[in-house]
């Protein structure tokens, strides 16, 4: 068996007792504000886990390569959606949309946390977690 993948920085997600990804926020004791991801600060912010689903509150397309440095995709480069999704009533988080058509991204999509290896220049593979939609109910 494969070793697990490593994620591209410790805290930003884990798994349920199911396998489903969702992702960590820090809950600040004092004000009970949460943000993500959780700040290192252990004595003043609690981590808690995040609703896995969520709806779709807007988003845009990258239709070109970014420069680089900083950036270190592949040599080829796609374009790939990015939004931000509105999880529960608790916080609003960017990250990249996965899995769905351009054309059908439309504000109030229903959107579940899922995760997605990438390689770093390195040659590394790390993971890390998206937005992929979620069946209408």
């Amino acid at each position: 068996m494969p070793d697990p993948i490593a994620p591209i920085a410790a805290g930003l997600f884990a798994f349920d007792a199911d396998g489903q990804p969702l992702l960590l926020g820090g809950r600040d004791r004092v004000t009970g504000h949460i943000t993500f991801p959780a700040p290192a600060d252990e004595e003043r912010f609690e981590i808690v886990p995040l609703p896995r689903t969520g709806r779709l509150w807007s988003w845009t397309v990258q239709r070109f390569r970014p420069k680089s440095p900083p950036y270190a995709g592949a040599e080829t480069f796609e374009p790939f959606a990015v939004g931000y999704v509105q999880l529960g009533d608790t916080i609003i988080v960017e990250g990249r949309l996965v899995g769905i058509p351009f054309e059908t991204l439309r504000i109030d999509l229903p959107m579940r946390v899922v995760t997605e290896s990438f390689v770093l220049a390195t040659g590394e593979n790390r993971m890390t977690y998206a937005f992929a939609r979620a069946s209408d109910r």
